[in-house]
């Protein structure tokens, strides 16, 4: 595997960012390691963060480098700040970024492909919410969609962390039945004709398993292709490291068919 660390300019944010990419690399003497890199544009997950971290922390804290190695699939991991994946009421344009700049950044730097089929979008907690966000929102560019604990529920965000809320989204008023909303956007999936393949798991003892639960039941009741699963955990990153083990288990590349 290629592991590239990229400081670039954003037109969109109007400032210096950062992303981490895992870019598979045919070779023979990695030790521990199998490597894939078979395709001319690689398969590309988009790999989120939480609420506290940056694009570093899913190299810091889990072995992620080496779940993908054997599977030909780069992985982009973007810094996004407390954002929540959104344009901020006061700050920066975040939404537009990830889901406009970014890609096609990640594109012209490394041979990606571009296909809805090879596209996958996963994150914990804060990242949790924003994959389901960009999948739900952008149905035509995302095969597959996963939420590890993801704070899925804006109206706990508002009780849980209340001046982020306000940077970030406004009032609850404006928030709640918007495109930042993930029960709305669950409900505008259903009337469309093709909706991603959804993944979603949380701990049985994580502060936010209510709110998974809810959101579970509401995307349920609406058909949505959602696969659910829990089993004891906490917020942290020992879960995070096993499940996204079952992520890459999980997604739908293509190879796999």
């Amino acid at each position: 595997m290629a592991l590239i660390n990229c400081d670039f300019y954003s037109d969109t944010l109007g400032m210096s960012t950062s992303m981490t990419v895992i870019l598979p690399q045919q070779a023979r003497s990695q030790i521990g390691m199998e490597s894939r890199a078979d395709q001319h544009e690689h398969p590309v997950l988009y790999l989120l963060h939480g609420l506290s971290d940056d694009h570093t922390i899913w190299l810091r804290r889990t072995s992620i480098e080496r779940y993908v190695s054997a599977l030909g699939l780069a992985v982009i991991m973007p810094n996004v700040h407390r954002s929540f994946y959104t344009d901020m009421k006061s700050g920066y344009p975040y939404w537009t970024f990830i889901t406009e700049e970014l890609p096609e950044i990640a594109r012209s730097f490394f041979p990606l492909s571009s296909k809805k089929e090879d596209t996958f979008v996963a994150g914990l907690s804060m990242g949790g919410y924003g994959a389901f966000k960009v999948a739900l929102s952008l149905p035509d560019r995302y095969q597959a969609a996963a939420s590890l604990s993801g704070a899925v529920d804006i109206t706990h965000v508002n009780t849980v962390f209340p001046q982020d809320f306000a940077k970030i989204f406004g009032s609850i008023e404006e928030a709640v039945g918007s495109e930042n909303d993930l029960f709305e956007l669950a409900k505008r999936a259903a009337a469309r004709d093709s909706v991603p393949l959804l993944y979603q798991c949380c701990g049985t003892e994580d502060f936010l398993y209510e709110n998974n639960l809810a959101f579970r039941d509401h995307a349920l009741s609406l058909q949505l292709p959602l696969t659910y699963e829990e089993e004891a955990g906490n917020h942290d990153w020992g879960y995070w490291d096993m499940k996204i083990q079952r992520v890459l288990q999980w997604l739908p590349l293509r190879r796999n068919q």
